[in-house]
């Protein structure tokens, strides 16, 4: 039996797994599936950290603009001379505006977050009908070798 530890003196796995062969098994061809399932989780993970970044991104501008929106807002309220009718009038046009920002603002976040789970879920997909294209292909190939 050969020696089955590494460099590190560790046990190897891809020595084991290159002394193991399968009849009808293409190691390589399974191991490079593999990489290309991490690859494609990799870049879904990517796609989604960006996605996130985005979003807090837009949160954090989102904060900065209604924060002087509300001190604009404040200033002229104060400053506003009217009769109480005027004021409460005016008071209803802020809110009426604040709210209709946050629903604009709340609709982008959420158009954001469903780009961002898009993109990552469609690398995914991808990568799967990928999977299955390489199986029927193999499957293919040993039918073929098998008819022979």
């Amino acid at each position: 039996m050969a020696n089955t530890s590494g460099k590190n003196g560790f046990f190897d796995v891809t020595k084991v797994m290159g002394e193991f062969r399968m009849p009808g098994i293409d190691l390589d061809a399974v191991a490079a599936a593999q990489r290309k399932n991490l690859e494609a989780l990799t870049q879904a993970n990517q796609l989604a950290v960006e996605g996130v970044q985005a979003v807090v991104r837009r949160q954090v501008e989102i904060a900065r603009e209604a924060m002087d929106e509300f001190s604009a807002m404040f200033r002229d309220f104060v400053q506003t001379n009217g009769s109480p009718e005027d004021r409460f009038a005016k008071q209803a046009e802020y809110s009426k505006q604040a709210l209709e920002k946050g629903i604009a603002n709340a609709r982008e976040l959420t158009e954001l977050v469903a780009k961002a789970n898009t993109e990552a879920f469609n690398v995914i997909n991808k990568r799967v009908s990928e999977g299955f294209d390489e199986v029927r292909d193999f499957a293919k190939k040993r039918v073929g070798a098998a008819a022979r």
